[in-house]
């Protein structure tokens, strides 16, 4: 059940959190940690393309994936193309991200998947990648039969959510993880990359929240109840 108010400001404050994460993130691996490489000596350069693709595809586009089926004042068919290809778009950024950590580990003598991030960070990706393709033969490509639809719908908007939510939650795990290591290693506790890092993460989870408070808001245009392509 809708929330009685209005999703506009839910999606505007998406917006200009999305935006300020996405200006964090980039100073961070740019100014603080160096710049970005697929093959570098620096191995660390190899690692910051993680954190920024993770970052744009899973969380931000992601993200606008779930905002855009209902906010977009256009035909149905239209936005579930929009909705397709914008959690297409965050499963290739996604996977690319998890690459530039495994080579960077394998290029550095570091282990894989020791820690929960790492735990979770492939599990995300999998049942992400199995909602894409489930949504994408029952709502899209062939699409399944109406009562299939309709018996399906809830289970596959709340499996989208609960995916969603996990990434956010497992992005903060990433963002204190890396820090852990970084304070570690020698950066200032209370120093400007540490705040900075921190308020990218608490930036992450409030930019998630408000994708799931405008996805439950009031949308200018009444939707049909088998029409919702949660892909």
């Amino acid at each position: 059940m809708a929330l009685r108010v209005r999703a506009l400001p839910f999606t505007f404050a998406a917006h200009v959190l999305a935006i300020a994460g996405l200006i964090l993130v980039l100073v961070w691996t740019l100014h603080f940690r160096g710049g970005l490489a697929w093959s570098a000596k620096n191995k660390s350069l190899i690692f910051n393309i993680h954190p920024l693709l993770m970052l744009i595809g899973f969380i931000v586009i992601g993200g606008e994936a779930i905002i855009s089926y209902k906010s977009l004042p256009l035909r149905k068919d239209v936005k579930k193309l929009i909705h397709l290809v914008l959690h297409a778009i965050a499963i290739i950024l996604g996977i690319v991200g998890i690459c530039a950590a495994f080579k960077y580990h394998n290029e550095s003598g570091i282990v894989n998947l020791y820690s929960l991030h790492s735990w979770l960070g492939i599990g995300i990706i999998v049942l992400y990648g199995i909602q894409w393709i489930y949504g994408f033969v029952l709502f899209f490509y062939p699409g399944g039969t109406s009562e299939l639809r309709s018996e399906s719908l809830p289970w596959h908007v709340a499996f989208g959510l609960f995916v969603y939510t996990l990434a956010l939650g497992n992005a903060a795990l990433g963002f204190l993880e890396k820090l852990t290591f970084l304070e570690t290693s020698g950066i200032a506790k209370y120093g400007s990359e540490a705040f900075l890092v921190n308020f990218l993460a608490i930036i992450t989870i409030l930019f998630g929240a408000f994708v799931l408070l405008s996805v439950q808001s009031q949308h200018p245009t009444a939707e049909d109840d088998h029409s919702y392509s949660a892909i």
